[in-house]
């Protein structure tokens, strides 16, 4: 027998957590802070993020998973054991029963990175594993029938990867995941503001750049915003101003990236699936579905009509709990495989 119900959106930079009847009860940052001398863990999520890169020698705050993948194994299993007991701690049947979790994965994940996922979970104390794919997740969480023998594309946009796939009849037709996505778009800015001004700018400061001024396809209304960074040349701070059209030059060549992808897929799609498609048109999902612009530049370049989920970010982690609603899909894979 097992316990509550949790569905985890496992992000390179967020982890969100569902419970089965109570919704979203965390949204934090994947990040987390630990005492290299003592190896005591100090702080898992928000707390952790603001410590990123102003913590003294005997302190580390990293983020365990890159590109959608677990990078430092040791450092997930601690952060999901955090999140796993504060969801069970909030239970009304809080450590009688180890819970039955479902993690989202990538599309393009390895059967040795699942396993690392799967293994990590047991280990911070889930009782029954299962994987589910994240635009399956995402179809779901958004409340699309999957098994109706209708086509679906979703196209998460994520920090780590941009998950593109086609789904009908309760799985997936045609996908392709691609590590080009949100970390992508800051690492441009970065590159672009470093080539451009010689100023050096950090990861937090891309992403306030990114959110605040990006976009894709240029603003109508010119935007500006002041950025403070350390000047490679004489090695002390400048600020600078960056419009937003800097911004669409900085970004526009990962956006082509994931516009080419996702017609690759509708490429290799089924004819009668693409007009199902047509009809419907393509939703996004995902923290990155949000950035001025790159809705009605996929519409623009496929002539498919684009549709931003209401509540992209948590499409997936409300997914991954719907889907132990649907025991079908769920037996259809032994514990600890993939749901796709």
């Amino acid at each position: 027998m097992f316990g509550q119900d949790i569905g985890i959106d496992l992000g390179t930079s967020s982890v969100l957590i569902c419970v089965k009847g109570r919704g979203i009860i965390a949204n934090e940052p994947s990040v987390v802070a630990i005492d290299k001398d003592s190896n005591r863990l100090l702080a898992v999520g928000r707390e952790a993020q603001e410590m990123l890169g102003r913590t003294p020698g005997n302190i580390v705050a990293v983020r365990p998973l890159k590109e959608g993948v677990i990078s430092d194994y040791a450092v997930t299993e601690r952060m999901l054991k955090y999140f796993i007991q504060r969801a069970v701690k909030s239970g009304t049947l809080a450590g009688l029963f180890k819970p039955r979790v479902v993690i989202c994965v990538p599309s393009g994940i390895t059967e040795v990175e699942e396993r690392a996922v799967i293994d990590a979970a047991t280990q911070a104390g889930a009782g029954r594993v299962h994987l589910i794919e994240e635009p399956l997740a995402a179809a779901i969480g958004i409340g699309i029938d999957i098994t109706q023998p209708c086509g679906s594309m979703v196209v998460d946009l994520g920090a780590g990867t941009s998950d593109i796939a086609v789904i009908s009849l309760g799985g997936i037709v045609q996908s392709e995941s691609i590590k080009v996505a949100g970390d992508t778009f800051d690492d441009a800015i970065i590159k672009y503001i470093r080539r451009k001004y010689n100023i050096l700018i950090g990861e937090r400061t891309a992403e306030e750049l990114k959110i605040k001024i990006g976009c894709t396809l240029k603003r109508d209304k010119l935007l500006a915003m002041d950025v403070r960074g350390r000047s490679l040349v004489s090695g002390l701070p400048k600020t600078i101003q960056i419009t937003s059209d800097e911004m669409y030059e900085a970004l526009s060549e990962t956006a082509t990236v994931i516009v080419d992808t996702i017609k690759n897929v509708l490429e290799d799609t089924p004819p009668e699936l693409v007009g199902d498609i047509s009809n419907r048109g393509i939703i996004l999902t995902g923290g990155g579905s949000l950035l001025h612009g790159i809705g009605r530049r996929i519409q623009t370049e496929t002539g498919i009509k684009v549709i931003v989920a209401e509540g992209a970010e948590e499409c997936v982690a409300l997914g991954t709990c719907k889907a132990t609603d649907n025991m079908e899909i769920l037996k259809n894979y032994k514990a600890g495989e993939r749901i796709r």
